[in-house]
């Protein structure tokens, strides 16, 4: 099995990284992290640039459990290419970081995170940033 961390450079998405770090190490399973997003002229887009990606997949080097980074920027949303790889990879669990949102935000934007925790076929662990 594997567990899937959904990560951005932002606190929230490093505690998913540490989290699942944490968890595929202690159950001895892979670990896929994925960054992704549609690309395009959005910076805001959560992709992260490329020395980001150097650095994740150097930390993911060095666990002692099969771990990767992927990185997918070619236009298709961030939840589908979360679901599409829960249903192509035996994924036990995936880890989503939780930013702080008012309830007023939360009516008028719509959340990947929401999103992913509703749409999955497995379980969704949220996880805060300190």
């Amino acid at each position: 099995m594997t567990i899937l961390v959904a990560y951005v450079d932002r606190p929230e998405g490093k505690a998913a990284l540490d989290k699942g770090i944490e968890i595929a190490t202690r159950r001895n399973e892979a670990l896929v992290v994925v960054n992704a997003g549609p690309g395009g002229r959005d910076t805001h887009d959560g992709v992260v640039d490329g020395y980001e990606g150097e650095r994740v997949a150097s930390r993911l080097a060095a666990l002692p459990v099969p771990a990767e980074f992927k990185h997918f920027v070619r236009g298709r949303s961030t939840v589908e290419e979360i679901e599409e790889l829960v249903d192509t990879l035996p994924a036990s669990l995936v880890v989503i970081g939780l930013r702080r949102r008012s309830p007023v935000g939360k009516l008028l934007m719509g959340s990947t995170a929401q999103e992913i925790l509703l749409g999955v076929n497995c379980p969704v662990l949220a996880v805060k940033a300190d």
